[in-house]
This record gives structure tokens, sequence and C-alpha cells, in this order.
């Protein structure tokens, strides 16, 4: 076959393989797991690769990228690898068995040599990354080709956040007379205080652009149940991965561990609003309450707070009236900069470049129009950190971001996110003190914010609270079952930071982007330190074929100790990497 030209951009279908366990695997019988991975990549998936068609573009340790004509071709081969895989795994101790998680795309790819790269491969390894081992998640375009071709089932996930893609990824899986699974994990327990679940309230306004608003609201609900310390609340990331979908509300609460759900649909009619909202005991079926709202636009706030209290009245029997009431001062007196607020946390969570500047554009705007709206500052502050990607913003970016973050709390010292931003700010500076100072104070005025406790998490790993660091990003990960690909990587130095290097390996393998070399890194030092040694120079190849020009004296890493730092260094000295 002729090769490929260099730097040749074409449309591909991409399969992206990796096996699950494989730390697990390799520590219990490191011989016997690469003779296993390598008979069956030689009997099993280069066979049926070659078979549909396939080109094995680069093989990656435990994981593999493959490049096909078609997402027919690309679905047929990773269905019949699932299923030979699962014949193999027959007979075989659970804990000897090998599980592939395969995550499939059909989009633009760069051919550089025999290997691609591009938001084709991204987007492929992000929903290999999200895959149960044993399972095949394929992108909506890959479903748009292969449904009525294919005899299988497809589970529709709804559309997706992935990090550094723009645009939500609308998800499938096959089903699995598709594909044989591998156990289910067991479903989270229900905790001991009342859980619950805002979804995603339906934007019923007849103009697609008024989804912000919907949204809106439905997080402002979330936000303002989270403060009661009587109530468990799952995270705004994990409820609105059900928006946009008929969803089953057992199998909704099942998946998230709570016992009630909330569902609603707003209607913005110029200067009238429409909210209907019903809360649901996921366990029985049953309407525990639901009211129909019919307000003056300019009565939005009250609205929200009498849903609000009525909830909490519903689950715990009584309402902290002063917590409640505390709701009217941290609000703007302006529905204009309330809608920017608005719209800028819409765009902030895009992740484009063009996106970012025009939130923290439209928070300009917001305090411009009421420069007493504490939240205004807050997310401006936010917002200046992540236009200029955080540690790498000018120090006059900094300053303004503290000054933002400063006259947040200024404004209202009782709003956790604006001691949550504010301790981004002073993180930032490597004022590490006081980042846990207020990161302290955020939780305990949002104890649900599963975000703001994942940050504090990781800020703790780098002051030299590695254990309980780790101990609070586990939080937030229950709080958040379905949360964004930075948990990982919070774990994941949190972890190394704390000696169980074990734990951080697994946690950059159970990070979405496999492009950036640092994650790279990071796992080279966990295998150096693990002693696997010829492990941790393989991944230290793969480092500087990312980035030729990487030297450990030109990475900078703010720790509050600098021996610290040093720890991280020592581990991808060990694994080969050049000083």
């Amino acid at each position: 076959m002729r090769p490929e030209p260099k730097n040749v951009c074409k449309l591909a279908a991409v399969l992206m393989a990796d096996v699950a366990g494989y730390s697990r695997l390799m520590e219990a019988d490191e011989v016997g797991t690469l003779a296993a991975l390598k008979e069956r990549r030689k009997g099993i998936l280069e066979p049926t690769v070659r078979e549909h068609g396939g080109r094995i573009a680069k093989v990656m340790g435990d994981g593999v990228l493959i490049e096909f004509a078609s997402a027919v071709q690309a679905v047929s081969c990773a269905v019949d690898v699932q299923k030979q895989m699962a014949a193999a795994n027959e007979g075989a101790s659970e804990d000897r068995r090998v599980h592939l998680r395969i995550g499939i795309n059909l989009g633009d790819v760069i051919v550089e040599g025999s290997d691609l790269y591009g938001d084709g491969v991204n987007v492929a390894a992000r929903l290999q990354a999200m895959a149960e081992p044993g399972e095949i998640w394929i992108s909506g375009n890959v479903h748009d080709q292969v449904e009525k071709k294919l005899s299988l089932t497809y589970d529709d996930l709804g559309p997706r956040e992935m990090k550094n893609i723009a645009r939500r990824v609308h998800a499938f899986r096959i089903g699995a007379g598709g594909a044989s699974r591998a156990p289910v994990p067991v479903t989270p327990s229900l905790p001991t205080k009342p859980s619950i679940a805002v979804l995603p309230f339906t934007n019923l306004s007849g103009d697609p652009n008024q989804q912000y608003f919907s949204d809106g609201i439905t997080e402002d609900i979330i936000t303002e149940l989270s403060r009661f310390r009587s109530l468990f609340v799952i995270a705004r990331n994990s409820s609105f991965q059900y928006r946009d979908k008929a969803v089953d509300i057992r199998r909704v609460a099942s998946e998230l561990g709570v016992h009630y759900v909330v569902e609603g649909s707003i209607r913005k009619m110029a200067e009238r609003v429409r909210i209907t909202a019903q809360l649901i005991d996921a366990v029985t079926g049953n309407h525990l309450w639901s009211e129909r709202y019919d307000r003056n636009i300019d009565a939005l706030f009250e609205l929200q707070d009498e849903v609000t209290r009525t909830i909490v009245a519903t689950l715990v029997g009584r309402v902290e009236d002063a917590e409640i009431s505390d709701a009217a001062h941290r609000r703007t007196g302006s529905l204009a900069a309330y809608d920017n607020l608005l719209r800028g946390i819409e765009l902030l969570r895009g992740y484009g470049e063009e996106n970012n500047r025009r939130a923290r554009e439209l928070f300009e705007s917001a305090v411009a129009l009421d420069p007493r709206f504490a939240l205004a500052h807050a997310y401006l502050a936010l917002a200046l950190l992540v236009e200029h990607r955080y540690d790498a913003a000018p120090d006059p970016i900094k300053d303004r971001a503290l000054a933002a973050g400063l006259r947040a709390i200024q404004m209202d010292p009782r709003e956790g996110r604006c001691h949550q931003f504010l301790a981004q700010a002073y993180r930032y500076r490597g004022e590490f003190d006081l980042a846990v100072s207020h990161f302290e104070r955020s939780t305990a005025l949002n104890p649900n914010d599963a975000n703001g406790i994942a940050q504090m998490g990781s800020v703790l790993a780098m002051a030299g609270r590695a254990e309980e660091g780790v101990g609070l990003i586990r939080e937030a990960m229950r709080l958040n079952p379905f949360h964004p690909d930075w948990y990982w990587s919070a774990m994941a130095v949190a972890a190394y930071a704390a000696h169980r290097y074990e734990d951080a390996l697994e946690a950059n393998r159970r990070m979405a982007s496999r492009t950036e070399y640092w994650p790279l890194a990071r796992a080279a030092a966990c295998l150096a330190q693990l002693g696997r040694l010829d492990e941790a120079h393989t991944q230290a190849l793969e480092v500087l074929r990312r980035k030729p020009d990487f030297h450990l004296s030109s990475e900078k890493l703010k720790y509050k100790n600098p021996a610290h730092a040093e720890h991280v260094f020592d581990g991808m000295r060990k694994a080969g990497l050049p000083e």
C-alpha cells in the first residue's frame, strides 16, 4: 500500500480503543498481561481490522488508533472485536479478563506520516474515555451513517460536553445486542440525607436562542438548593446530561444515585414568564408536588425563591427562611444585567477562544449595568483567567481578576461562587493560603458545589495537603457523577502528590484528552515511581514525539513547597525526560 503523503486533511472514520483496568492487570501480572495483550492484538484485533478494511495508525501501550474509510466499516469492526474479546474472556477469572473501551467518530483528520491528528481523532478519544469496559460509544454523525445500515440497537446518550470541543457532541452507545459488555458498575448508594437532581427545564419559548435563559433559571435553582446542608444535590454538569432527551425518571435517579427528581419547563413571552415544575419521588414514581406559575418577568427572582422554598419544605419538612431571604440581596435589580450574566455563563462553557472573549465582554456589560451585581464581578474574575489560560495569564490580567474577585465578595460575602472565583484568582498568583481560605468559605456557604469542592481538593494538593485533596475530589465526583474531564486531571495531581502512583496513573488514563503532552509526562512519572521503567521510557518517548523541545527546566510548576514540585520532576527524570 502506498504511504499517505504528509499533512493531508481528509474525512475518515476514527476508532479509538484502550484496555480497561490496564494498570491493575499489569500490577497483578506484568508478564502475563503483556503476553495476553500481544496475543489478542495478533489473534483478534489485527485480522479483524484487515477484514473490515481498516488501518492501524498507532499503537499506544494499552491503546490503539484505527482509521476506516467509512463509519459502517468502523462500527462493524468494533462490534466484531468486542464479540471476539468477550468469547476469549470466557473461562478466565474476572481479574484476568481483558475488556476494551471503544469510541468511534466520523470527522476531518490530518494525516502526518502514518499517524492521525485533528478534531476527528479528539472526539473519538473522548467518546472512548467515557465508555465503560466492553462498550462502544459513537458520535451522532456515525449514528446517522449506520443506523439504517447495520442491524444493531443504539442507546441515545444525548449531547455531551467534551474538553476543548466547542460544541456538544451527541453520543450513542451500541446496545447490548451489538457488543458484549463487562458487568455494569454498582449504582451509587443513596445518601442518608434527602437527595435530589434538578433536570434542565425545557425551553418552550419557541426560540432556540432562548435556551440559555431556561438553562440559567435551572442552574439558579440548583445553586439555591445546594446551599442547604440538609440536602444532597447533584451538580449541574451531571443533571444537564439529560437535556433535550425523553428520560425515564427512575433510570435517571438510579444513574445519579438520588431519591428525588425535579423537572419542569419555562416559556418566556415578552414581559411574561411561565414556569411549571414538579417534584417526583423516583423510587415510588409518585408526584409529591407540582405547580404552574405565570408572572411578570420582573417577578422572576421572587418566583425562583418560591420554587426553591417549596422543594426544600417538601423534602425536609421545614424551610430555613433566613437562608432563602438572603437570596434577595444577592440579586441584581437589572434584568438586562442578569440576562447578560446568563448569556456569558453559557458562552464560558463553550471552551473556544471567541466564546471566552465574548463571555468576558458580557460580564463587563453586566457590571456596567449594575456595578453592585456581585455575581457579575465574580464571573468577570473567572472569565479573565479562562480567556488568558489561567496560569499563563500575564500579571496585569491576574491583578484585574483579583480586583474583580475582591469586589464580588465586598458586594456579597455570603455568595459561595464569589469566594470560589476569588480563590481561583489567588491560586494562579501562587497565594495558596488565601486560596484555601476562600475555598473553605465557598464550600461552607455551598456544601453541594461539586466544582468548588474539586477545585479546593486540587489546591490542597498544591499546598501540601494531598490526602485531604484526594478525599475532596472523590466527594466531588459523587456529587457530579458525569463530571468534566478536569476532575480526573485534579485527581492525577493530588494522587501523585500523595504518593498514590497507581491512583494517579488510573486518573491520567481516564482523562478524555490523550493528545496533550503534559498528562503523558505525568503518567511517565507515575510509571517510573512504580519501578516500571520500560513503560515509563516508552511513555517519555511519546512525550518527546509530541513536544520535541520538552525539557524539565522549561516547565513551571507552582506548589507552596518547592520540594513537592521537585517530586514531580523526579519521576519524570527517572522516566528519561531531559533536563
